[in-house]
């Protein structure tokens, strides 16, 4: 977190709303003592339709590998 006094914060405040926006909190002070803080808007999740979900998951082919295997087939694929 940053602190910015309210000065700074008044004559750059379009900076800070970029740094914001790009996950940096900011802390404004005024004497020394913070006053108010800018951070990230949590965004809004959107509902999953279970329906569509279901469809796509009974579309997609079945493994024919475990994990274990496929691990085992790409650490000693032909890449080293």
């Amino acid at each position: 977190m940053t602190d910015v006094t309210l000065a700074n914060a008044k004559a750059h405040l379009s900076e800070l709303v970029s740094r914001v926006a790009l996950g940096d909190s900011v802390r404004i002070t005024r004497r020394g003592r913070p006053i108010a803080q800018l951070s990230q808007v949590a965004s809004q999740r959107v509902p999953v339709e279970l329906g569509a979900l279901r469809a796509l998951t009974d579309s997609m082919p079945l493994q024919t590998e475990t994990a274990a295997e496929a691990v085992r087939r790409m650490r000693d694929g032909e890449r080293y």
